[in-house]
């Protein structure tokens, strides 16, 4: 029995509405952005601490990738382990990837302690993952094919019997063709079009 390959992963589709949980006069504003690179982690940190500029603490986690996972959880001035790690752990509980949890903080003048912070951390997460649209999408692998004008039609009919996307086309001299394939279904396709003479194939 071969394992099933996993091939899909859940993000979201746009940032989430703000949120707001309250704690002791302690105000905790929650919000989830889908992101794709550090960069957009960067820029969204930046527009939040401008909106909350007289908020003491942005603590916030992200994760980026599909198959090679990067994260990071940032406590920004609370206690160890007490805001980013729970943040993460509902990126890890709705089991989203390539998003930023951030919980922007008004201290209300009475300590939470750890506990308390967890707590606040945690639902400030968990409300703005609600507040937001999931969505499951496929871990797709590129493909570029170069062939003659003669192998226009085999290559067509093949393309539109498997439902494959073509993300982009060169018609110079040859052809030159950039398709997605669903991982799953990648070997399979791969040998299809290995197997047609006078196709050159190569993953990307």
């Amino acid at each position: 029995m071969s394992e099933e390959i996993k091939d899909t992963y859940k993000t979201l589709t746009k940032p989430s509405e703000e949120t707001l949980f309250k704690d002791r006069n302690s105000k905790f504003f929650g919000y989830a952005f889908p992101v794709s690179t550090e960069e957009d982690i960067k820029e969204r940190l930046e527009e939040l601490r401008k909106l909350h500029h007289t908020a003491r603490h942005h603590c916030y986690a992200w994760q980026l990738g599909t198959e090679k996972i990067r994260f990071r959880a940032n406590d920004d001035g609370e206690p160890s382990n007490s805001a980013g790690q729970p943040i993460y752990g509902q990126i890890q509980a709705f089991d989203v990837t390539n998003v930023l949890i951030v919980s922007v903080r008004y201290f209300g003048g009475t300590k939470l302690g750890v506990g308390g912070l967890i707590n606040a951390y945690r639902t400030s997460a968990q409300l703005a993952l609600e507040a937001s649209e999931i969505v499951e999408r496929t871990i797709d692998v590129l493909y570029k094919l170069k062939f003659g004008y003669d192998m226009m039609n085999k290559v067509q009919r093949i393309i539109k019997e498997r439902n494959l996307k073509i993300v982009s086309q060169k018609l110079e001299m040859d052809c030159e063709y950039v398709i997605s394939v669903r991982k799953k279904d990648a070997h399979q396709i791969f040998d299809i079009f290995e197997a047609l003479f006078k196709v050159e194939v190569k993953q990307l």
